[in-house]
């Protein structure tokens, strides 16, 4: 297997952890909401602990970006 190619696969391979990422968002804000809308008074303490997983989340994100780039873009 040619070197240009592994390193296609890999950062392929990489990003696949978007994907996580993207259904952990949406299971995060939909708790948000489904919690919010039953009890409204509580929404403000629940808010700042939401964005914290999803500063968290994200960063996972951002993590498996870097790699991919990582992967792509420093010479073997």
């Amino acid at each position: 297997m040619d070197v240009a190619s592994a390193k296609l696969i890999g950062a392929g391979l990489a990003t696949m952890a978007l994907a996580g990422v993207g259904i952990g968002l949406g299971m995060l804000f939909s708790s948000f909401l489904a919690g919010a809308l039953r009890n409204p008074s509580a929404a403000q303490r629940i808010f700042p602990n939401m964005m914290l997983g999803f500063a968290l989340t994200e960063s996972v994100a951002l993590f498996a970006l870097v790699i991919a780039f990582i992967i792509l873009f420093v010479p073997v």
